[in-house]
């Protein structure tokens, strides 16, 4: 997407995450209640190529991914996105998608400041709202149509 001089970026998100309907569901619906753009990859070695190559707003990493967790993900780029980045100081904040078993893992995480918060799997809408509502815009003219229950004569 190209942006017009002076406007500004729409905020863009990596997120990383094994499975594919996770994936699917989690970028739908951030695109359609927030402004952003989503990439998403299946592996943590896909995301790392990723964000060397554009410029994100927020991290959305899954605790276990394939090929590395999600915490070394976000350590890795840490240390590497800020080099490749010119003007760039820091990686972006980071949102930890976690399973049941690694609520005690994710407590010690939460000691990083990028850190904002965490998701439980399988996603729940009002849970990613609420995590995302200070770090992305929210999308305005939402209104549904009033429901209406089907006439019966």
């Amino acid at each position: 997407m190209t942006t017009a001089p002076g406007a500004p970026a729409v905020p863009r998100i990596l997120l990383a995450e094994a499975s594919l309907p996770y994936r699917r569901v989690i970028r739908e619906a951030l695109m359609a209640f927030r402004i952003c753009e989503v990439d998403d990859a299946p592996s943590g070695e896909r995301a790392f190529e990723l964000a060397l190559q554009r410029e994100y707003s927020l991290f959305l990493f899954s605790l276990p991914l394939p090929d590395m967790t999600g915490d070394m993900l976000d350590r890795l780029l840490s240390k590497a996105y800020p080099m490749v980045h010119p003007g760039v100081h820091a990686a972006p904040p980071v949102i930890f998608l976690i399973q049941p078993g690694d609520a005690l893992r994710f407590q010690e995480l939460q000691r990083d400041v990028r850190v904002r918060g965490s998701m439980p799997l399988p996603p729940k809408l009002d849970v990613l709202l609420s995590v995302t509502a200070t770090l992305l815009p929210e999308r305005q003219g939402l209104a549904f149509p009033p429901f209406s229950p089907p006439h019966v004569s």
